[in-house]
């Protein structure tokens, strides 16, 4: 879609060619949502392509994902074969309602900041143990987990001017064996609920639940818990706060998630193969 009101775009090559921020100003990256409707009340665009960030590092700390990193680039990552979150990696970007075709363009940073329930890599980066560095116009920054990011549907901690520099995921977090259901009204709808499960070599379990809320929840456990205790852990993290839309009621996401978290936790209480 043609956005009729921009007037300016600017390229800038380093942080020091920010532009101040102003009223009318939205950062680009893929440009997925922002040209997918009307944006009448934006002036200017900045373009955060031009800024040449290396979509993926590789470390010994972790794996670092550019903001502008695209869900391909995420997909086609080569990961040292320790990591066995690889497989996880590739759900999250299948679990798009989108073709390949947006795969090129849509950024990892642009889902989660779009901050809507059902963005697969909020949900990849949460269970992942994410933490999202923010630049904030004044040349500061500052680290927010990813599941305290999301505040709800369209909705993030983000203020004026700041914007998302990368997200960095933790080397024992990428090690973790993990579980992985979706659930979604057509066969390529938007999820309606979307639950990650990781087994910690110590013995934890963390449940990652996101799409059926309207923000993300994790649920951590010293040791896989019992049935009953799970259900009951969720019920009183939920608190009834189902998300309902046209993509699903409230009392279909409660039962999907509530049996996709079981089935989680029982192939998590199967050895690894």
């Amino acid at each position: 879609m043609d956005l009729n009101t921009i007037t300016t775009v600017e390229r800038p090559k380093t942080r020091d060619e920010l532009p101040a921020w102003r009223d009318g100003d939205a950062y680009l990256a893929g440009g997925t949502w922002l040209f997918s409707e009307p944006q009448p009340k934006l002036a200017r665009l900045i373009d955060l392509a031009s800024l040449g960030w290396e979509p993926l590092t590789v470390s010994e700390t972790g794996l670092a994902i550019a903001a502008t990193c695209t869900v391909a680039q995420l997909e086609n990552a080569v990961l040292p074969k320790a990591w066995s979150a690889k497989p996880l990696i590739g759900q999250c970007c299948h679990a798009f309602l989108a073709s390949f075709k947006i795969w090129n363009a849509a950024t990892v940073g642009g889902n989660i900041c779009l901050s809507l329930p059902a963005g697969p890599m909020i949900a990849l980066t949460a269970a992942l143990d994410g933490i999202c560095t923010l630049w904030a116009p004044d040349g500061s920054e500052r680290q927010v987990a990813v599941e305290d990011f999301v505040q709800g549907p369209l909705h993030n901690v983000l203020r004026p001017g700041e914007l998302m520099r990368r997200i960095d995921l933790p080397e024992d977090a990428l090690r973790r064996r993990s579980a992985f259901r979706q659930m979604s009204l057509a066969a390529f709808g938007r999820s309606a609920a979307l639950l990650i499960g990781t087994h910690t070599a110590a013995g934890g379990f963390v449940l990652t639940i996101t799409a059926s809320t309207p923000r993300p929840l994790k649920l951590s456990f010293d040791a896989l818990p019992a049935p009953r205790a799970l259900r009951d852990a969720i019920e009183a993290h939920v608190n009834g706060d189902w998300y309902d839309d046209v993509h699903g009621a409230r009392a279909w996401r409660r039962h999907m998630t509530l049996t996709f978290a079981e089935e989680i936790r029982c192939e998590l209480a199967e050895p690894a193969r």
